[in-house]
């Protein structure tokens, strides 16, 4: 935004006396019709597979409808201009996925998930009320930035003192119960992103010397940099997790790029990425022979020993042709343990065809243009960038585990948001859901319209259209 757009939005009306409409009604409507949605699916589920009703389908629905409700009603009271889509989104995606846990929970009878994941499920949306109502103004989370940076990096190490599950050590588990911190920390890791290239906004963009095409910062603010892409490939290293390292570096590349406007550091985090991962790939025997499955996954079948995970997610989404088979009626529990976690998104392929993941894929992109659009609409730096954080968050998962299931790049072991098994998972996502509320509610509230009826100051003569120096102002652009 240029000082000439500044004079320009000085001579419009206050804000005040521009009621926006809150919207309430509509986000109302849309989770009954997400509920529905979710009922109809466990519905069909019980039809397809012993045709009759399931027993339990009056109250999942009940379950579901109170839990949205409730939900709804945090909104309406400490947020009443939040955005009305990413509630009934993260309400239809969690039911779609509780249905599709439900559906293979049929075919392994000694391994009933849908259970626990519905406990899951109403915790992430109990996490999602606590935000809501407790968490008054987003930039408070600006001021305990470097607190949540030392809890994500205590977070990332401690699945290194634990043994390794499926070749990688991403899980923590005691007694029974099991939590994957990865998930937690790469919220934090985006609070703290946010807050960090807030601050150093200009000196990234114009400091420092030159080094091909790309005008590097100075050492001081370069350091942190270096630190991350080497946090990321010691991760991957130790971890053996491709999926948390690509995660939260792509993550740390995008804001970067989104604070500065410099299309070289893209370029710069490709580079060092590309480099992180063919090295790994090379000496770290797990994340090499995820590769080499990558690159041949019917060489079991050639060799006589059966289709492997890979090979047996290809055919899922094959066998499903544009309609599916039908909800219960595929065959996607062949691809083996993994089938409820990191090859969830095979069974929608099946069983819905390509409409049904075409649906699933845009209700994504839904949830993730409406983060956008709150990061372009808030008013301050931190906002706008922690906005941006989650959306991207959300869209890099989906990226990674869509494009890993169907061959597009190597497989990692990450949970699809809301759809897949995993409590870890789901209650983050929820977390993120309920931060992209809130930032939506402060873009939209209007000057003077403070929580609890406080003064509301939107930018403290941060915000990027007020840039303090040439560098904010190039940057906006």
């Amino acid at each position: 935004m240029t000082n000439a757009g500044t004079t320009v939005a000085a001579a419009d009306p206050p804000t005040s006396a521009v009621r926006l409409p809150r919207r309430r009604g509509i986000e109302l409507a849309l989770i009954v019709l997400a509920v529905l949605l979710s009922v109809y699916g466990y519905c069909a589920v019980g039809l397809a597979r012993h045709g009759t009703l399931p027993p339990g389908a009056a109250g999942y629905g009940a379950g579901l409808g109170v839990l949205a409700l409730v939900a709804h009603v945090a909104v309406r009271i400490r947020a009443p201009y939040a955005d009305p889509l990413p509630l009934p989104i993260g309400v239809l995606l969690n039911g779609l996925g509780l249905v599709l846990i439900y559906r293979l929970d049929l075919t392994t009878p000694h391994d009933r998930a849908a259970p626990a994941q519905l406990v899951w499920s109403t915790l992430g949306v109990a996490l999602f009320i606590v935000v809501v109502l407790l968490l008054r103004d987003h930039r408070v989370l600006q001021e305990h930035a470097q607190a949540c940076m030392v809890a994500a990096l205590a977070l990332l190490t401690l699945p290194i003192l634990f043994p390794a599950v499926n070749g990688a050590r991403i899980w923590i588990r005691i007694a029974g119960f099991s939590i994957q911190p990865g998930e937690f920390a790469k919220v934090l890791l985006a609070v703290f992103f946010a807050a960090y290239l807030a601050a150093n906004r200009s000196a990234l963009a114009y400091a420092g010397r030159r080094f091909w095409w790309v005008q590097l910062p100075t050492g001081r603010v370069l350091g942190p940099i270096v630190a991350i892409w080497l946090l990321s490939v010691g991760v991957l290293v130790l971890e053996r997790d491709l999926g948390t390292s690509l995660l939260f570096f792509g993550l740390f590349v995008v804001l970067l790029y989104v604070a500065t406007g410099r299309t070289g550091w893209i370029a710069v985090g490709l580079l060092l990425a590309v480099l992180g991962a063919v090295a790994v790939g090379r000496l770290e025997p797990h994340v090499h022979s995820r590769v080499q499955d990558w690159l041949h996954p019917f060489a079991s079948i050639e060799a006589g020993e059966g289709p492997g995970q890979v090979a047996q997610s290809l055919f899922a989404f094959a066998a499903g042709g544009m309609l599916g088979t039908g909800l219960g009626l595929g065959h996607s529990s062949l691809i083996g343990f993994a089938t409820k976690s990191d090859f969830v998104l095979a069974t929608a392929g099946e069983e819905l065809g390509l409409a049904g993941l075409t649906a699933i894929f845009l209700l994504y992109a839904l949830l993730v243009e409406r983060g956008y659009r709150a990061g372009l609409a808030v008013r301050d730096p931190f906002g706008q960038l922690l906005a941006v954080g989650l959306a991207s968050l959300v869209a890099l998962q989906v990226f990674v585990i869509a494009g890993g299931v169907t061959g597009l790049i190597p497989l990692t072991g990450m949970a699809m948001p809301f759809l897949a098994q995993g409590g870890s998972s789901v209650v983050t996502n929820w977390a993120i859901v309920a931060l992209l509320i809130r930032l939506s509610d402060s873009a939209r509230r209007p000057q003077g319209d403070g929580p609890e009826g406080t003064p509301h100051h939107p930018d403290d003569g941060r915000s990027a259209g007020r840039p303090q120096d040439h560098g904010e102002s190039e940057a906006s652009r």
